[in-house]
């Protein structure tokens, strides 16, 4: 995504953590472009070489090979940067179910390493990776940002925790904090392979090797898939925002619609097929509903519009297309 016309300082020096994952290497190429100085903090645990070698060596960045559970490491990657954006985590409700100790220790004590060395450092804002998956429970439609229910998972716990720790680091050290919200997050460098595989790269992955995906569920539990440039501009904008009233606070970041799960099919078909007439014909299997799983999830933007001036430019058709040429150029 162009970020110039977002009016981000290119003279400042901005820290990506889990900047060689999926959606950090797509903002730190994007914050390259514009002109900044950035540090990638990442343990390559999910990260990915491949998705920064084409920048590794890029005069204005810097690589720093660790983890967010050594606060040493944590000081060493902010020391001297002006904002941080937090991405580094592990993601998945599935692997916290099956392993909520490694989650909690990254997500948690991780997260608060970082808070940590933002105040040490005197960092002036740390925007930070939120989850959908703090709505649990709660049946309200759309999800509007201040009204959640009861966690569903050992990842959800661990990203509300997030919001409570930020909450307090702004309320009692003066650290401006922003939570964004990712409503399922999908795009370019999205990995389709490994037991936690996102839905959308792993569906075109094996829809091109002319399998049969298989869904949790009857297809029917639907999802606000959000585009990776949607996620580039609200992290863009909550560093940039001057509007006091938009710091300290939390964001959902999402388009604003929702999709199930069969409809999905149908378009990742129809956007394939222009490749491979085949794949038109593959059948799809349906398997039973993973635990912790929210049947239906649709975000309010009101709050990111009003206050930063969200405005997301990527409906899921739109992403669906971008990112399907981005696979079939990249995977064949």
């Amino acid at each position: 995504m162009d970020i110039t016309t977002l009016n981000l300082d290119s003279n400042l020096h901005i820290l990506v953590t889990g900047g060689a994952g999926f959606i950090g290497s797509n903002i730190c190429e994007s914050l390259l472009k514009n002109g900044n100085k950035v540090i990638c903090l990442d343990n390559f645990s999910t990260g990915k070489e491949q998705n920064i070698q084409h920048i590794v060596n890029h005069q204005n960045f810097t690589l720093i090979n660790g983890d967010i559970r050594n606060l040493d490491d944590c000081l060493k990657a902010s020391n001297k940067v002006d904002y941080i954006l937090h991405q580094a985590a592990l993601g998945s409700v599935p692997r916290s179910i099956n392993d909520p100790i490694t989650s909690n220790s990254v997500n948690v004590s991780g997260f608060l390493n970082m808070l940590v060395a933002a105040r040490d450092n005197k960092v002036k804002r740390f925007v930070y990776a939120a989850s959908s998956s703090t709505y649990g429970d709660s049946k309200d439609l759309p999800k509007i940002e201040n009204t959640i229910g009861k966690p569903l998972s050992p990842y959800a716990i661990t990203k509300y925790v997030n919001e409570l720790y930020a909450d307090v680091f702004s309320k009692i050290y003066g650290l401006e904090t922003i939570g964004l919200r990712y409503f399922n997050v999908f795009g370019r460098k999205q990995d389709p392979k490994g037991a936690y595989a996102a839905v959308i790269p792993k569906f075109v992955l094996q829809f091109m090797a002319h399998e049969s995906p298989t869904i949790n569920g009857d297809g029917s539990f639907s999802r606000d898939f959000t585009y990776i440039d949607n996620v580039i501009e609200m992290n863009i904008r909550a560093l940039t925002t001057k509007n006091k009233e938009a710091i300290n606070t939390i964001y959902n970041v999402a388009y604003g619609e929702r999709t199930n799960l069969n409809e999905l099919i149908s378009l990742l078909k129809e956007n394939l097929s222009k490749f491979d007439s085949e794949i038109n014909n593959i059948n799809i299997n349906y398997g039973a509903t993973r635990k912790g799983d929210v049947p239906h999830s649709l975000a309010s933007i009101d709050k990111a519009k009003k206050l930063l001036g969200y405005n997301p430019q990527f409906d899921l058709k739109k992403g669906l297309k971008e990112a399907v040429n981005w696979y079939w150029n990249n995977l064949k």
